[in-house]
Parts: C-alpha cells; structure tokens; sequence
C-alpha cells in the first residue's frame, strides 16, 4: 500500500511516504523553497502544499501520483468549531478552514493524474499521535501530544497497542501549553511559532521567580488536562522589542515558564501512567521539541523508556497521518529508520555539481580524517553527507562542527551562523562513550534531551556546556553511522577529546542546508574552513585565494 501524508494547513509543510508500512522518504517543503519553516501560520498562506517536497519523495520512489492508494491529510475540518466559539480571536479563521476543505482539490491540482477522492483527512493530534507510537522502538507505548492547537483540541493523551490508538483525554481549546509559549515568545520580542526555542534557551539565564504568579493560568486539573490561558504578560516583565538586548527580568519570565510548563506535563504523565501503564512514553507535538521538559520527564515521571518524534513539530504529522492510515487499513507500520528520510546524491553527482560551480576540491583518501585534522586544528568544518534530516536538528548529515574545547568556539560559531550569544551548541559522541561525559535519558539520537555534563568534563569540552552545566547532546551509534564514527575516532585521536561540536548548518532566517548548492552558497558566504562534500573536500584557502 503506497500512501503519500502531507502537512500543510499551519506550519511547516511537509510530506512522507510510506509503502507497505515502511518509511520510504519524507521531506520538509522550507528545505526545497528555502522559505524558513516553509510559509508563515497564517489563514492566508493555508492554502500553500508542500509541492516540491512531495514531488521528491514519489519520485524518489518511482511512483506517480496516480499509483498512490491514499494521500493524508493531518487535519480534519469536519472535526473544528469556530473560532470565537473556542475563545480563540482569529477572524480569518473561515478562510483557513475553508483551504482544508478544498484540500483534495488543491492536492490533485498540484499532483497531476491523483485522484482527489483519494485524499483522506486524519485528525491533527491524531496525525501527531502515529508519527510517535507507530513510528517508535515501542508500538504497545502511551503517547502524549502537546502544540498550539489542532481542530479543537491542543492536546491527546493515549496509547497504541498493535498499531490501534486508543485517546483516553484530550484538552479543548483555547487551553494550550503550546499557545502560552508562543505568546510568550512573542512578548520577548522572538518570532512566533518558530523561536519557542530561543526561549528555552533564555530560560537558563533566569530563575522561576514568577512562577507562583503564572500557576493560577497555567496549571494540570488532575483529570488528565489542564489550564493554560490568560496570561497577562506584561504584568509581569516589559515586552522586549525586536532586537533590543534581553534583559535579567526576561530571562526570570522565560525560566518561570519553562518551570510551570514542566510542573503540568509532569502531572498529565503520571496521570497517563495510572490510566494507561506501561514502560514506554512516546511523545509528539511541537512542544515535544522542549528538550529541558524531555529530560524532566526521562527523570522523573513513571517510564522507564520515553522516545520523541525526531520530527515532533507539524512536520513530524505528514508522517504521522501515512503510518495511521497503514495501520487502519490492517497493515503494521514499521519503526522509522532513522531521521535522514530526505535527499542524498552519488559521489559522481556530487562531483559534478563542484565542476558546474568551478570550485577547486580534492578526494581525499578518507574524508573522515581530514576532518578530524581541520578541527584539530581547530578549523570549522561543514559536513555535508548522505541523506538529509526531517526535523530541525542536524544529525550528522547537514552540520557545522569545531573544537569543543575552545571555550571562544562557541560565541565564533554563533557569529558564523548570525545568532544570540546565548544560544548554545550541541556536543556529538559516540554512543559507547556518552556516559563516561554526560548524564541523562541514552542513547540519545536525534538530540531531543539535555543531559547533565561530568563536574570533570566541564572545563574540557566549554564550548558545548550551557551556562547551567548541562549540553543538548547527540549520541552516534556506529552502525548507523560509520562515516561520523570514524571522524569522531580520529578526532580523539588527535586530541583526546571523544566530542565534536555540532550545530546546524545554516545561518540565522535560514532553513537548514539541504542541496549541494546550499551548501556552496553557505561556504561561501560564512567564514567556514572546509566544506566537506561526500568524500570531496574543498578548502577555504583554496575556493577563494
């Protein structure tokens, strides 16, 4: 059975394709329009499909859309109120609902030769729910989403059990933990549904201080859902403009929410776990992406195993929708292999693409060693190799990486990447080591937890140690991944640090790299010391003597 699913109403549009249970492709559209989270979440952009991204994965596949059983659709208008009736002010609403409506037709227009009967809507949280259980090492798993909001709910509370969903709560709007981080986000002068991160990263500078003054809006109701609606933000701390510097009373309000958004998801876990029991938690949504709440509920809540959607944004739904209609339809769903589901090149196409770019480069004998050595010598490197990711976190296949001892790396890294000095970055190291460095939920994969770093370790790796001592961290499994092993042995090798330093490779406003033209026009526009292409590498010194 061919199903293609597709993100599209919110944000982040997306696509996915799964054939007879198992994850073939999926893409994110920004990483192909090289629009930053593909289009703004408004009413007036709903109507936009993540066309390019889901031309590539059916002709990756070699399937026309006319060969396709079933393409999803992660919302079910069916399923919405309007919106003054779920306390929500947005007067465009009608238009949005209205585009999902339409879907089917939009779809067939943008995929010629598919049948828009064909088109099947999946319910938001729903969508959400299968990109995590089915998907997961645990399909008998309880599953929580948390976001913004879907057709009238901003939560689902479950469990799956052979590939069924049974939803045991589910939180109506305008209630929504995702809205109240968004709202706040905005009043610290960030981008709305895109910076929530930077906001958790604030977060670290600050201490709860407000939190007392926050529980009475934001707090769990012991029945499996919660209050959070209401805040009076101004109340507490002066809206920051854009651009204007952070201050400490920022930095207190950014921490005071992260605590009271810990405080409830801890509390509808543990009620998820007297109501569906169990070893294993699987989560999904956009708030699943707070890595600090992630390690909170690893530590202290009831399961022994908790497993986040790489993937866990809207993105993560197109797959999400795919894998619940596999299972509908009597077939199980196999685990995701990995997150690097989207687009890789041959050496030999890659080779051609530096010869069309009149790049001087070399093969050398192992690209992983000369990486090694350029860092070493505490060059920046930008890795560019196999598959790229789905998700917002480079994992090895579109990263930036230094010298995580250099304490300087970091502030040298965001000035690469054009970014806020308190931002941090993220330490790779091979899965057999990781614990001998740090401490937290592992393995650790997709970069999804934060782990507390060893008091002796600290002071040798600064670069990837946050102000309150803990880092974001990726563990590589080398089976997987046995080019980055390699480079990570060499690395040690050379300096007896078993790290590397790991961000995205892109800079600020910009999707992540994804084609070999991306990843020229971003070494050539940022002071990288080697690109690293495939088994090619080009140098600075060289590219631009």
């Amino acid at each position: 059975m061919r199903i293609l699913g597709i993100n599209a109403l919110f944000h982040d549009p997306a696509a996915a394709l799964v054939v007879d249970g198992r994850t073939v492709a999926a893409g994110e559209e920004e990483r192909f329009s090289r629009r930053k989270h593909g289009k703004r979440p408004v009413p007036f952009s709903a109507w936009e499909l993540p066309e390019l991204s889901a031309r590539w994965c059916l002709e990756h596949a070699g399937i026309s859309p006319a060969e396709l059983d079933a393409v999803t659709y992660s919302f079910d208008p069916a399923l919405a109120r309007p919106a003054s009736e779920m306390g929500l002010f947005d007067p465009w609403d009608p238009l949005r609902l209205e585009y999902a409506r339409r879907a089917p037709e939009f779809l067939a227009e943008a995929l010629p030769g598919l049948d828009p009967a064909k088109v099947v809507f999946v319910p938001h949280h729903v969508a959400h729910a299968a990109s995590a259980g089915p998907a997961s090492p645990h399909p008998d798993s309880a599953v929580l989403v948390l976001d913004g909001r879907g057709e009238a709910a901003s939560h689902l509370a479950g469990r799956f059990h052979d590939g069924k969903l049974d939803t045991l709560a589910a939180q109506a709007l305008p209630h929504s933990l995702g809205l109240v981080y968004e709202e706040l986000t905005e009043h610290l002068g960030f981008l709305r549904s895109s910076d929530e991160y930077k906001v958790m990263a604030l977060a670290s500078y600050g201490k709860p201080r407000f939190l007392d003054r926050l529980r009475p809006y934001v707090h769990a109701t012991g029945d499996g859902g919660f209050r959070a609606h209401g805040v009076d933000w101004a109340a507490l701390a002066p809206p920051r403009a854009k651009g204007e510097p952070w201050t400490q009373e920022h930095a207190d309000l950014a921490a005071s929410c992260q605590a009271v958004l810990e405080e409830v998801l801890l509390e509808l876990v543990h009620w998820l776990h007297r109501e569906a029991g169990g070893e294993a938690l699987t989560l999904a949504g956009g708030v699943a992406l707070n890595c600090v709440a992630n390690s909170k509920i690893a530590a202290k809540g009831p399961y022994r195993h908790v497993w986040v959607q790489p993937a866990a944004g809207d993105a993560g739904t197109a797959l999400g929708g795919a894998l619940y209609l596999t299972a509908s339809e009597g077939a199980v769903p196999e685990p995701m292999p990995g997150a690097d589901l989207g687009r890789g090149w041959s050496d030999e196409e890659l080779r051609h693409w530096l010869e069309e770019a009149a790049v001087p480069y070399e093969r050398p004998d192992d690209i992983a060693e000369t990486v090694a050595e350029e860092l070493a010598r505490d060059g920046v490197v930008a890795w560019f190799q196999g598959r790229s990711e789905y998700g917002p976190r480079a994992l090895g296949h579109r990263s930036l990486l230094a010298h995580p001892g250099r304490a300087e790396n970091l502030e040298r890294l965001n000035r690469v990447k054009g970014r806020e000095e308190f931002r941090p970055v993220a330490p790779m190291v091979l899965a057999d080591r990781a614990h001998e460095l740090f401490q937290g939920p592992l393995p650790s994969p997709y970069m999804l937890f934060v782990h507390d770093v060893h008091r002796d370790w600290r002071e040798r790796i600064p670069a990837v140690v946050h102000v309150d001592g803990t880092a974001r961290i990726q563990t590589v499994d080398e089976g997987r991944e046995p080019l980055v092993a390699r480079m990570l042995r060499g690395f040690e090798r050379r300096t007896g640090l078993p790290v590397v330093v790991n961000t995205s490779l892109n800079t600020a406003g910009r999707p992540m790299v994804d084609d070999p033209r991306d990843a020229l026009e971003c070494f050539g526009s940022a002071p990288v010391d080697l690109l690293a292409i495939g088994p090619y590498a080009v140098r600075r010194g060289r590219a631009y003597a």
